[in-house]
């Protein structure tokens, strides 16, 4: 999220803010490892929630939030913005997917 809030200063992009990167950083960390075990894990029943959350974790909680702050910057950017969250989110999935426990130290 640190990154996302240094990016939200440094680049001044029509439609990086911060908290539409806090928005957008915490609908991620909830849900991108569950839709991605859900992809991997075929669990069909899940399916449809799984687009719905990726869907509004990418886009559709941008759109609703950029809708009310500026629909202008929404109408530029909505397209560019699609591409790039959707390869961050599966990202987000992967590095917050494991389920491995910690290795032992061997301390003690």
């Amino acid at each position: 999220m640190g990154l996302l809030i240094v990016g939200a200063y440094h680049y001044r992009a029509p439609d990086w803010d911060v908290p539409v990167s806090i928005l957008m950083a915490t609908l991620a960390y909830l849900s991108a490892p569950w839709s991605l075990r859900t992809l991997i894990e075929r669990r069909w029943r899940d399916w449809p929630l799984m687009l719905f959350l990726t869907w509004f974790t990418v886009d559709g909680g941008y759109a609703l939030y950029w809708h009310y702050r500026d629909p202008v910057a929404l109408a530029l950017m909505r397209d560019a913005n699609f591409p790039a969250s959707l390869s961050l989110y599966g990202i987000c999935g992967v590095i917050w997917l494991p389920r491995a426990p910690l290795p032992e130290s061997g301390v003690g």
